[in-house]
């Protein structure tokens, strides 16, 4: 379904009952958040959707865009309030880890709880001398390679399962499962060029404006906060969830052993588990 907020149409999708406590999902697209891993939330009222200018919802240009990080926050708040739901439990991953931080700080009526995934707590860009950044050596072979054709069903999913195995931990990689991710977002989003970058890779956050800084707030945190990161991290390395876990009071630091960006399959049982406990709370 459509949901209107803050001017914009998000596409947004729901399992579980209304009446269950709300988990709001942030990732880049819905599907960040695979279909099992939404069904395996059971007792919770589960929301996902696309960030504007990818898969369904509102699509302008990602390459220019003409709004910032603090609109995609306002974006999430206002779906809540048009999906009337109360204060949700609310997990970003990776770069929607910054929305969902910036959602517990300005709007911390609609944060129950906060999950941050495979994020860290400064914008794009050089990162704070304390904090482990993206190797070079890692970022050559990501973005190394040759480009995909991004009109292309076939090239586009063979590049994002290279990207996937090259974010993977020792234990994180399952082919399967990258293809067919990668396959269901290209379908989802229009065949253009943009379209298919924005929705694979995120690329409006490397444009748009992230200021000002959140890091020195985030002490304001009133949510109680599980951090999940994986120890094999190479894109946001571990020791940015230790810094996110240190910086936030009382929150806590879950490491998945062998896993790199994101929350693979060989992870699902340990995160769900951790999941379902910190989002309890109605």
């Amino acid at each position: 379904m459509r949901i209107k907020a803050n001017g914009v149409e998000l596409c947004v999708e729901t399992f579980g009952a209304p009446e269950d406590p709300p988990v709001l999902l942030i990732g880049v697209t819905m599907l960040s958040w695979p279909d099992e891993l939404c069904q395996a939330l059971a007792g919770r009222y589960v929301v996902r959707y696309d960030l504007r200018d990818t898969g369904q919802s509102t699509f302008a240009d990602p390459d220019a865009p003409g709004y910032d990080l603090r609109d995609l926050v306002s974006d999430a708040s206002e779906l809540l309030r048009a999906l009337d739901l109360g204060p949700a439990h609310v997990v970003g991953m990776g770069v929607g880890g910054f929305i969902a931080q910036l959602l517990a700080l300005d709007h911390p009526d609609r944060v129950a709880s906060l999950t941050l995934i495979s994020t860290r707590p400064v914008a794009p860009g050089p990162v704070d001398p304390d904090l482990p950044d993206h190797s070079p050596q890692m970022m050559q072979r990501l973005f190394g390679r040759a480009k995909p054709d991004w009109t292309d069903r076939d090239s586009v999913v063979d590049y994002m399962t290279g990207s996937a195995r090259i974010l993977s931990g020792t234990r994180g990689f399952d082919e399967q499962d990258a293809r067919a991710t990668a396959a269901a977002i290209f379908d989802r989003a229009e065949p253009t060029d943009k379209a298919q970058r924005a929705s694979h890779l995120g690329i409006m956050f490397a444009a748009i404006d992230s200021k000002p800084r959140w890091r020195e707030r985030l002490g304001e945190i009133k949510a109680p906060t599980l951090v999940v990161h994986g120890d094999e991290d190479p894109f946001f390395p571990h020791g940015n969830g230790v810094a996110l876990a240190a910086e936030i009071p009382d929150a806590s630091l879950l490491t998945l052993p062998g896993v790199g960006q994101g929350v693979p399959r060989a992870a699902w049982p340990t995160v769900v588990e951790a999941l379902l406990r910190h989002t309890s709370g109605t």
